[in-house]
């Protein structure tokens, strides 16, 4: 790491690192945005912002990847924690609407597929996005989740069992 590229307020982490991951990060913040485009660049900026300054310090106790997630997962819970209840109503609105609404750009079997995956309760949905969507083993996505190694490996396993038997209860219905 050139002295050039690293953070005054971070000296752990350099520029080009950050710029490495950073659409990896933007994935994440979407999907801790409902995927709403606006609030997830907001959501970066204030990452970025926390890393600038240096109120978020890496240490190099985890990658830089798990711990830039795990800052914007945070930050992510902060920001919704004080809009909880209008965020309910919203999303019971949306899924009144997704229900109607088959994106035509997907083939039948990935649309199935991700709405099963959306029906996880909402740890088996994140373990499961961070390990095959954003390519993080289970110990740093359980990391950013803010749990055991030990309770991300339980909810993985849970979480592909419930595909498997959503899955399958699907399949079944499709050759009936």
């Amino acid at each position: 790491m050139r002295d050039s590229d690293v953070l005054d307020n971070n000296p752990h982490i350099s520029r080009s690192a950050l710029e490495a991951i950073h659409g990896q990060v933007f994935g994440w913040a979407l999907s801790r945005c409902n995927y709403d485009q606006q609030a997830a660049e907001d959501l970066m900026q204030q990452a970025y912002v926390e890393l600038l300054t240096g109120k978020a310090r890496f240490d190099n106790r985890s990658s830089l990847k798990t711990f830039v997630f795990a800052v914007v997962q945070n930050l992510a819970r902060s920001r919704y924690r004080r809009i909880a209840s209008r965020l309910r109503l919203l999303q019971a609105a949306e899924a009144e609407a997704a229900d109607n609404y088959v994106p035509p750009a997907e083939p039948r079997d990935a649309t199935v597929l991700w709405k099963a995956v959306q029906e996880l309760p909402r740890r088996q949905r994140d373990i499961v996005e961070l390990v095959f969507c954003r390519d993080m083993t289970i110990e740093a996505a359980a990391s950013v989740m803010g749990v055991s190694t030990g309770t991300g490996r339980v909810h993985y396993d849970r979480a592909k069992k419930a595909l498997r038997t959503r899955l399958e209860a699907i399949g079944s219905r499709d050759y009936d």
